[in-house]
């Protein structure tokens, strides 16, 4: 436990230049909170005791103003930098080392039972009052341009913008075939 702490408080100090001390970040980050009492909801959520785990994810959203569903999957070092207003829903699930700014949602669109939430794999930046909606896959080194409205799969090492967000391939990225939405010919495989 003490170890994802410091991982956490390491993040936090590596993508905010105004994270000067880790005492600051661990006494003033609700970024950090959020995730850490997820860490708690989501060990209840695991082990059957759901109502604890609601409980404790809706304390952790009146502190901190971060709603993150206990069923939620997250990986190592999450940062969430001015996290007023994040959603991050039920099935969503988040690789290591993602970046998350202020009102991101990742939302369901439906009220379909299973996986409705997205995936994100790893290190994906998501900018401010970005929507990431539905069962959908953004691959690793990807970055989601602030207020995109994203509701497809996108490959790694894409930068998604716009309304609806249309795919774009990340500067200084590894040549990849195409940049096309599933279901077209020559859609690069996530």
């Amino acid at each position: 436990m003490f170890r994802t702490i410091k991982e956490d408080i390491e993040a936090a100090k590596h993508r905010d230049p105004a994270a000067r001390s880790s005492l600051g970040v661990f006494m003033f980050y609700p970024g950090t909170h959020a995730v850490w009492a997820h860490r708690i909801s989501h060990w209840l959520w695991q082990h059957r005791l759901k109502p604890l785990a609601r409980l404790n994810s809706q304390l952790a959203r009146f502190l901190t103003g971060i709603e993150i569903h206990p069923g939620a999957v997250i990986g190592r070092r999450l940062f969430i930098d001015h996290g007023m207003g994040v959603v991050i829903g039920e099935t969503s699930v988040i690789g290591d080392d993602v970046m998350l700014y202020h009102q991101v949602t990742l939302g369901g669109t439906g009220l379909e039972p299973g996986k409705r939430h997205p995936t994100l794999g790893d290190r994906v930046v998501v900018g401010a009052g970005a929507k990431v909606l539905g069962n959908i896959t953004i691959g690793s080194d990807s970055a989601i341009g602030a207020n995109a409205v994203v509701v497809r799969d996108a490959p790694k090492f894409s930068t998604l913008v716009g309304v609806p967000a249309r795919v774009r391939p990340r500067r200084g990225a590894p040549a990849a075939p195409t940049y096309e939405y599933p279901n077209e010919p020559g859609f690069y495989e996530i």
